[in-house]
């Protein structure tokens, strides 16, 4: 399993339009922000759309909105969506596909793998997400007025 950038920038992404709830959101912005090439954003946000986590909005303020509420996108169907399978080996992909299942000293070990980033995966939403990355923005601020006080 290998998680790439498809599913990173994707998540990455679907954070920045998260935060700004009340506006369509430019993916220049995107781009900007999470230095994200725009072309490779578009690409993303092409297939973000097709998997119905974002919407496009046209005219002058178009850009991108979330198609449903951040606790009901889930950090598994973004990554799925992006990646395809999340399987640590091929086997468990599907039953019956290799001749030493049921008698494979590993097969216990990958399967654990496989529950365990499920579950994180599974457990976490958008919207927890877009708090974790809040917090960090405000721990950023407070680190910069400790570091520049005003006079």
């Amino acid at each position: 399993m290998w998680i790439s950038t498809k599913a990173q920038y994707g998540l990455r992404a679907l954070i920045e339009i998260g935060k700004r709830p009340d506006e369509a959101v430019p993916l220049k912005d995107v781009a900007d922000k999470q230095g994200i090439s725009q072309p490779y954003l578009e690409q993303l946000a092409a297939q973000l759309r097709r998997s119905g986590f974002i919407r496009s909005v046209r005219g002058a303020h178009g850009g991108y909105r979330l198609a449903r509420a951040p606790e009901a996108i889930v950090a598994y169907d973004v990554v799925v969506a992006m990646e395809g399978s999340l399987s640590p080996v091929s086997c468990l992909e599907e039953d019956g596909t290799c001749v030493r299942a049921g008698s494979c000293a590993t097969e216990g070990l990958w399967r654990r793998v496989d529950e365990a980033v499920r579950g994180v995966l599974s457990g976490t939403t958008l919207a927890d997400l877009i708090h974790e990355n809040l917090v960090i923005e405000q721990s950023r601020l407070v680190q910069l007025e400790a570091a520049f006080p005003a006079d």
